[in-house]
């Protein structure tokens, strides 16, 4: 019992007790200190700047996957919008009416009244027509051979046959009621180009059929009628008192009220040849725009798989340049885990660095993917577009990239123990 009551008494003064107040701020003393978030950017930034080089390689396998990705939605947008353009411009309410093939498997022929019916189809506002003049060959002089046509047709055409189509003119002037009357015919722009005629007046001829036909005008480029671009247009009523032409139209051009455009397609045939509706082809060109516009969404598909290939590769880039790094720097990693570091910490550092890392190569990659797209939309003469979601997309998809190539690394690290780390040679 004497020796029990000094240590009763020892215990029990209120001297010797430790205060509450004290004994928290040992405690907190003793845990960890957190990161803050600037913290944490300048910790992981250290790998990057030590190793500047292997950083900019790395990072550059990133950009490129990046760029590819935004180059390829962006050039492809631009491709569409300047497509939709056109269509805008030109109109989707074109119809075309052709002859097809008898029963018997021959050509069909379009009556001459087909035109005037199809005239008469209520929502119709426009309709024109060419005849195609088989026996006129189109040649630059009568020094060439019969046999070298150059590809180039003759046709009659009406003189509305501009206004409705959209065409545009490239030099000279259209056909008008008195020159369509005379030897006188428009080029299509390739038609053009094959006879090296550049320029019209009236020293520029042409010889149709065996006669002699003055250019008064070349036409741009028609992408809803492609068959006139490789084409000789002369007057409907000169076609017929110079070039024999039968008066029967071989392809009639519509322009319908864009609700009533299928209603109208449903009508033509037989409407243009009641006795035989089986041997009339009724064609709308915009649907080939459309699909060329589809094939070249197929075609930006395929690129963008490419593009997401050479992201994983710059993926697995950062990747291995983040294992090298743990495996260069144990010493560090040991050093920090003896003064206090927690593996939490260690996995942050190597986390943030890969993120770092990817983000440099994400948004080098976006800015160089915009300006090849740019510089590629504007010199096609293309609006340049860029979808926000690719920027975005792209720089979202490195950050992923960037945890997931980092978090193996940032793990091991943060298994090392000090004295494995500091042991290490």
């Amino acid at each position: 019992m004497a020796t029990d009551t000094p240590t009763k008494a020892r215990t029990d003064r209120p001297g010797r007790t430790d205060r509450p107040g004290r004994t928290d701020r040992r405690a907190d003393a003793l845990r960890p200190a957190r990161l803050r978030p600037r913290d944490v950017v300048k910790v992981g930034a250290v790998g990057l700047r030590t190793r500047p080089l292997r950083a900019f390689l790395s990072a550059l396998g990133i950009a490129i996957g990046i760029a590819a990705m935004v180059a390829v939605v962006g050039i492809s947008s631009s491709s569409r919008a300047d497509l939709d353009r056109s269509l805008a411009a030109l109109g989707t309410n074109l119809l075309t009416v052709s002859p097809g093939s008898t029963m018997s498997g021959g050509q069909a022929r379009l009556p001459e009244t087909a035109e005037e019916m199809v005239a008469r189809i209520g929502p119709v506002y426009s309709v024109s027509a060419v005849g195609k003049l088989t026996g006129a060959k189109v040649y630059r002089t009568d020094k060439i051979p019969e046999a070298e046509t150059n590809g180039i047709a003759a046709f009659a055409a009406r003189t509305d046959l501009r206004s409705t189509l959209g065409a545009k003119l490239r030099a000279g002037s259209w056909l008008n009621g008195a020159t369509s009357t005379y030897p006188t015919t428009v080029l299509g722009a390739t038609a053009a180009e094959r006879l090296g005629i550049g320029q019209v007046g009236p020293d520029t001829q042409v010889l149709i059929g065996g006669r002699w036909f003055t250019v008064v005008g070349i036409l741009e480029p028609a992408p809803l009628a492609p068959e006139l671009d490789t084409a000789a247009l002369v007057g409907w009523r000169a076609a017929e008192t110079e070039l024999y032409f039968d008066g029967r139209p071989t392809t009639i051009y519509t322009r319908s009220q864009d609700s009533a455009v299928e209603s109208v397609a449903s009508v033509l045939g037989a409407t243009a040849n009641p006795e035989a509706p089986g041997e009339v082809e009724v064609s709308r060109p915009s649907d080939a725009l459309a699909a060329q516009q589809a094939a070249g969404e197929a075609f930006t598909g395929l690129l963008l798989g490419l593009g997401a290939v050479a992201l994983l590769v710059g993926g697995v880039g950062v990747a291995n340049t983040m294992v090298i790094s743990v495996l260069e720097r144990r010493a560090e990693i040991g050093l920090r885990r003896s003064l206090g570091a927690t593996r939490g910490q260690i996995r942050t550092q190597f986390v943030a660095e890969s993120q770092l890392l990817s983000a440099l190569g994400g948004a080098g990659g976006a800015l160089l993917g915009a300006t090849v797209t740019a510089g590629y939309a504007l010199s096609q003469g293309w609006p340049v577009v860029i979808p926000p979601w690719a920027l975005l997309g792209g720089l979202a998809a490195t950050l992923a990239i960037g945890g997931l190539a980092g978090l193996y690394p940032a793990l091991r690290a943060s298994r090392l123990s000090p004295t494995e780390a500091l042991a290490m040679p």
